[in-house]
């Protein structure tokens, strides 16, 4: 295995309210040097994805993703506020879109979604034992939770509206986790 390239500086290029584009110049071990960009998010807080499970049941949520331009089906996700920890986030974010909160979180795995060119890595959680327990959120309209039995996953890979990769890992993240623990 090679030694890391040597990164030889980081510029900023551009930047919006979520993200920042970085020049990040590099000289890799045999003495090639490049210059690459990526997107940076923000490196203190990041985000989390729950796969809540409802006795025999997973509860996803309907939301239209403007990347897109349509209504996907997807497990519940948000940012993780200053000061909070991955599992507060994930409960806190799984009350206000779910309307549920769990008394049981496992901290799966940390995904990262395109690591050639984005920074951060995105930590998918396991919730349950839910519990209704609905907060206000910061959707600009109300969120369809849908309840999707566990034998039925086949016809929810097949499902047209749920097409997010993080979603699709963090499902089959989950039966792991499960077939394990029986």
């Amino acid at each position: 295995m090679p030694d890391l390239p040597r990164i030889k500086k980081i510029s900023a290029v551009a930047s919006s309210k979520l993200f920042k584009i970085e020049e990040v110049d590099l000289v890799f071990s045999n003495g090639e040097k490049r210059c690459y960009e990526r997107i940076a998010g923000n490196r203190n807080r990041g985000s989390v994805l729950i796969v809540p499970i409802a006795t025999n049941n997973l509860l996803l949520v309907r939301e239209y993703m403007v990347g897109v331009e349509r209504y996907e089906i997807a497990f519940p996700k948000g940012l993780i506020e200053a000061g909070e920890d991955i599992l507060t986030a994930a409960n806190r974010e799984l009350s206000e879109e779910t309307g549920y909160r769990a008394n049981n979180l496992s901290l799966l795995k940390y995904l990262s979604t395109s690591p050639g060119y984005q920074t951060g890595q995105m930590p998918i959680v396991l919730a349950q034992n839910l519990y209704p327990a609905i907060s206000q959120g910061d959707e600009p309209e109300p969120i369809e939770v849908i309840e999707w039995a566990l034998n039925n996953i086949p016809s929810l890979i097949e499902h047209d509206e749920f097409t997010e990769a993080r979603s699709i890992a963090a499902l089959y993240l989950s039966l792991l986790h499960l077939q394990k623990l029986n």
